[in-house]
């Protein structure tokens, strides 16, 4: 990952503001600061922010490094950034890393389209995986209050949006931190009897807290879509406790048996890490095998990086860069077949899609998605289409997207 400029529409406060979102910092983070910081230099008018995990790592240093970043926020102040430009805008220097409590009058998550939405149940992660720097930056687990999230997904309906997905970074999380505790199956059914919600999705699952409810919970609710994303980072009971996965290859295992035994058609999707500190060849290979017991839908795959802060990359049996490439190169591999087996299987079936978008390569024709969250495309007007369930019968699966011609429009 790097810095990555983002250029925002106008406001009332700035022509310009030139965004740079850090996730994860190259050895070389500053380079891509210096060329707005030279122009403020020179006498443009431009107002610099540094906003996500490492700008909440570097905080006020990341000031004194670079004086003319105007703003160094943490990504727990995104839905605040009106109210920092404003200080900005005074003529002060903002550093906004410091842990903040969720204001439900600002819970305004981004929306990707306008058909399907995006809503944040739970933020922050209480785990303490050793490679990840979420835990440090994001703050501890909070989740919204149920009422919050059912009034705003309810608003969300009565604008026309069909699908909502439920956020978390540990939505299996979701309120244990409340008095009295809640549930995540529960808030899944609360949600999914809304009115007018076509389609429920959420992510992520943890297979720590992952419980079997939430798989019956999918099952018994209607708009619930049959598709689970459960990480598992690696098939090697060695190599998740040094992750500080908190779960066994069993305990996951155990959650697949429950989700194919409930919904037998269900997508799994899935993030695994390859050539993590002393991972070893036999470690690796029991990696692969648990792709090949479990055959995910699709599945993110990363070499191991080290991230600052993070106990893991302060090992001494770090893994060379060929030996962790060369793994990722053979589980790519296996996954991109799976990925191709599992959506072979939807050849010659008349499958429901939820209309986004145009293929914008190919303007005559509309994109959308199945309850898996598998891409189809077909022939059709996306003005009329967008927005609608379809009908469409599949003629051709490619890796990662089916190809149909529309049936008809489905009445709800």
């Amino acid at each position: 990952m790097r810095f990555t400029p983002q250029c925002l529409a106008s406001s009332r406060l700035f022509l310009a503001p030139i965004f740079l979102n850090s996730p994860t910092p190259p050895p070389d983070k500053y380079r891509y600061i210096g060329p707005h910081a030279k122009r403020k230099r020179e006498g443009e008018d431009v107002t610099i922010v540094v906003a996500g995990c490492v700008a909440q790592q570097e905080g006020q240093s990341l000031l004194r490094r670079v004086p003319e970043v105007d703003l160094v926020m943490g990504p727990q102040y995104a839905n605040r950034i009106s109210d920092l430009l404003e200080d900005v805008s005074n003529g002060n220097q903002v550093v906004a890393t410091e842990a903040a409590h969720i204001m439900e009058d600002s819970t305004k998550p981004r929306r990707g389209s306008a058909v399907a939405a995006w809503v944040n149940v739970i933020y922050g992660c209480n785990e303490r995986c050793t490679y990840c720097v979420v835990p440090t930056t994001r703050g501890v687990e909070q989740s919204r209050p149920v009422e919050s999230i059912v009034r705003e997904v309810e608003e969300l309906v009565g604008r026309g949006y069909r699908e909502v997905t439920l956020l978390g970074q540990n939505i299996d999380a979701y309120g244990r931190d409340m008095i009295p505790k809640r549930k995540f199956s529960d808030l899944l059914r609360t949600v999914g009897s809304i009115p007018g919600l076509d389609r429920l999705r959420f992510v992520t699952s943890h297979p720590r807290y992952m419980s079997l409810g939430v798989i019956d919970a999918v099952a018994e609710t209607p708009s619930a879509c049959e598709n689970f994303h459960v990480p598992f980072q690696s098939g090697s009971n060695e190599v998740l406790a040094a992750m500080g996965r908190g779960h066994t290859r069993e305990k996951y295992l155990q959650i697949i048996d429950r989700i194919r035994t409930r919904l037998p058609d269900a997508s799994i999707t899935a993030d695994v890490i390859v050539g993590f500190p002393g991972e070893t060849e036999e470690q690796f290979q029991e990696t692969l095998s648990l792709m090949e017991e479990v055959v995910f839908d699709s599945a993110n795959t990363a070499a191991y990086s080290p991230r600052p802060n993070t106990p893991a990359a302060e090992w001494d049996n770090q893994l060379s860069e060929e030996v962790k490439q060369d793994r990722l190169r053979r589980i790519n591999e296996l996954n991109l077949k799976h990925a191709g087996e599992r959506r072979s299987r939807m050849m010659g079936r008349t499958a429901e899609v939820l209309v986004e978008e145009r293929n914008v390569k190919k303007p005559t024709q509309v994109m959308g998605r199945t309850t898996h969250g598998f891409i189809v495309y077909f022939d059709g007007d996306i003005d009329e289409l967008r927005g609608k369930l379809v009908n469409v019968e599949i003629d051709m699966c490619q890796t990662y997207y089916l190809c149909g011609k529309l049936v008809g429009v489905v009445e709800k």
